[in-house]
């Protein structure tokens, strides 16, 4: 029968013999439960030290100890191991091959009337004119007033106009009384800018003014209560309709297309004096009448004129020196004629399907 000796010498070689062997971390727990754990090969020769002779035990003892020694250092080495091994292993598993081709990402595009507002800049940029930018929250004064709207206007009224509590901006104290029609406004149209640019930059003056603008409309096709629209405005000596009618038919051209036909008609705005409207004619049938023109062969795309001489007084400019001309769009309406689109919703209703087919 082995002495205990031997039997510590034959479970130490056993014990790194199968260490060896193991390749998982689950194969080297178990080694360390069979092994070195409380009911493991060691612990139980441990039991068997108190049946030697006294003389024998301690060197039995220290046997055991070395042997544990041994294979605690023989089993963080194999830790090192496998670890080292299963993280190759599964980085293996996660490479990326460089080589591959990469997904597609679905690039961003510029919104349908983003796309519309810049191509219509564009075209008075090459007029030489220049964009100018002003406030959304608007003074009564610069959105009506000094335009020559009168007070009984029924657009200064606040079922067509938003109207702003001008204490909450910190214009007046809070404990100030609200009057009927505080005289801050949502702007409804950008036309206020003519007043700021003509008092501040001198005759000769060519401007072009986009923004959004608001007003309180009963939303259908053709109407909402949020869209864009684009004031233009040129002041110098001796300007006349005449160039109001070739700097108009040249942008039409140069959105709609060089074959285009356009129309001017007297129609009426409080600052403008006289007022036309212009229309081109229909891009759908040619000018024969359709649906689309409601079969008169033509489609209005603005509303432009003279610009009035109390309108000039107001922006400090002597109607007796300078004239000029005034006009004004909505990229929306632009949009629709151009795409065929007869919903005005469909522009910020964030349809995907709708929006990615521009």
């Amino acid at each position: 029968m082995a002495t205990l000796r031997e039997q510590i010498e034959e479970a130490r070689r056993e014990a790194l013999d199968t260490l060896a062997t193991v390749s998982g971390g689950g194969a080297l727990e178990e080694w360390n439960r069979e092994y070195l754990g409380k009911k493991g090969r060691l612990t139980a020769l441990f039991r068997g030290v108190g049946a030697l002779p006294g003389e024998e035990r301690a060197a039995a003892g220290q046997a055991i100890n070395a042997a544990k020694t041994d294979l605690e250092r023989a089993y963080e080495d194999a830790s090192r191991r496998v670890l080292s091994s299963e993280q190759d292993a599964r980085l293996q598993a996660e490479a990326v091959d460089v080589t591959m081709p990469g997904r597609p990402v679905d690039a961003g595009r510029l919104h349908v009337i983003t796309q519309t507002t810049r191509d219509i800049l564009r075209a008075f940029r090459d007029m030489g004119f220049q964009v100018y930018e002003g406030p959304e929250i608007e003074l009564d004064l610069y959105n009506f007033e000094l335009l020559n709207i009168p007070p009984e206007h029924p657009a200064r009224s606040s079922h067509d106009t938003f109207y702003v509590d001008d204490r909450l901006l910190g214009l007046r104290p809070l404990d100030a009384p609200m009057d009927d029609l505080p005289p801050v406004v949502l702007r409804t149209h950008t036309s206020p800018n003519q007043i700021r640019m003509m008092r501040k930059i001198a005759p000769p003056v060519r401007l072009i003014v986009p923004g959004k603008c608001y007003r309180s409309e009963a939303t259908d096709a053709t109407h909402e209560a949020y869209f864009s629209q684009i004031e233009g405005l040129a002041i110098d000596k001796k300007v006349t309709l005449a160039d109001l009618k070739g700097t108009l038919a040249a942008f039409a051209r140069a959105i709609f297309g060089p074959e285009r036909k356009v129309r001017f008609r007297c129609d009426y705005f409080s600052y403008v004096e006289p007022g036309v409207d212009l229309s081109i004619d229909c891009i759908v049938c040619g000018g024969k009448g359709c649906r689309a023109c409601k079969h008169t062969g033509w489609l209005e795309i603005m509303g432009a004129g003279m610009v009035h001489p109390q309108v000039l007084v107001n922006g400090g400019i002597d109607p007796e020196e300078y004239s000029g001309f005034a006009f004004g769009m909505g990229p929306e309406r632009i949009a629709m004629l151009r795409h065929g689109i007869d919903d005005i919703r469909l522009f910020y209703s964030n349809d995907l399907r709708f929006l990615q087919q521009f």
